[in-house]
């Protein structure tokens, strides 16, 4: 891990050292990766876009931009090395009294601040848009059914999130602490994309065909995409409502209705700027994008066996039965 944080590092200086841009710019500059204008897209041997490759999209850039930071697009390129000497400082932080801690600084593979303060480039605000009034009435019950179960539900598998059940991390994946390799392999025919966060794998149609039937749902989606000129564009409908359930969703509060538009467009020959453009009116008042550049790497896509069998999550479910024995019968805690 500690290589592939350095690799990461001097892999993202180009970004976050990136010139900042105006409004008006294109939208293949919009993540702040830099256009080389005189570099050409090289192609597959049957004539696509080569976008094969492991490629990484580490960054500790929150999807919305903070509120301390409001009204701020960007950060300068101090503000943002700042930042990072504080994430660093504050990971390697011994934990509280009674509490046994995560791993330290060293392990995580988060990447660095762009010069963006937020992931979202659309709206200009950096925040996601409002919730439609049924989205809130549905995600308030929602909140209300969870805080009856408790502060950590384990009645069953089912009260678990889908990534502590190693299900998946969900398509578009968000930048996380670590895993954050993407492995794409293309052919005439299809394009595969390999995420390394519980090695889920997309294999997209790229010959036109409709989507899958409305009612066969789908963890990652029904992705098909197609080619405008050098960008990939995905187009993913068809997702199981259940990702609501998914921590790592990239677009919190949608499930069945989401819509999903990605643009993959090779800018440089170590940068993919890639740019998502969500659509749920069930959920959202407006549709919003975001910006996250994907850098090219040399690091090997690493296993992520996700509790080795995923043993962790029975002793979850363990643990909840001893605290609710406890709770019925105070006295054993004293044996």
């Amino acid at each position: 891990m500690r290589n592939r944080r350095l690799a990461s590092a001097g892999a993202l200086a180009i970004v976050w050292l990136a010139p900042i841009f105006v409004s008006g710019q294109t939208p293949s500059t919009r993540a702040g990766a830099p256009v080389q204008t005189s570099w050409k897209v090289p192609q597959t041997p049957w004539g696509d876009p080569d976008l094969q490759g492991i490629w990484n999209n580490s960054t500790t850039t929150p999807l919305e931009r903070p509120v301390s930071l409001e009204g701020k697009e960007f950060l300068t390129a101090r503000e943002a090395a700042e930042r990072d000497e504080r994430a660093e400082r504050t990971a390697d932080d011994a934990p509280a009294a009674g509490n046994p801690g995560t791993y330290n600084g060293f392990w995580f593979d988060r990447g660095k601040s762009l010069t963006r303060t937020s992931l979202i480039v659309d709206p200009s605000d950096g925040r996601l848009p409002p919730y439609t009034p049924d989205a809130q009435k549905r995600l308030a019950a929602r909140a209300e059914r969870r805080r009856r179960q408790g502060p950590e539900p384990a009645d069953g598998p089912e009260d678990r999130n889908l990534a502590e059940r190693c299900i998946t991390r969900g398509a578009p994946k968000l930048p996380g602490g670590y895993n954050n390799n993407f492995q794409i392999v293309q052919t005439p025919q299809y394009v595969a994309i390999l995420q390394e966060m519980i090695h889920e794998v997309r294999i997209i149609p790229l010959d036109k065909r409709p989507h899958s039937d409305s009612r066969i749902r789908l963890w990652l989606g029904d992705s098909r995409a197609h080619w405008d000129g050098n960008t990939l564009v995905v187009d993913t409908t068809n997702y199981d409502d259940r990702i609501v359930d998914n921590s790592f969703n990239c677009c919190r509060g949608a499930g069945a209705n989401l819509h999903v538009i990605e643009r993959f467009t090779r800018v440089n020959a170590e940068t993919i700027d890639f740019q998502y453009t969500v659509e749920d009116p069930t959920t959202w008042t407006t549709s919003w994008t975001a910006a996250v550049p994907m850098t090219r790497t040399d690091e090997p896509i690493y296993e992520y066996a996700c509790h080795e069998g995923n043993y962790g999550l029975a002793g979850i479910l363990r643990g909840a039965r001893v605290l609710e024995e406890l709770a019925n019968d105070p006295s054993r805690e004293k044996q």
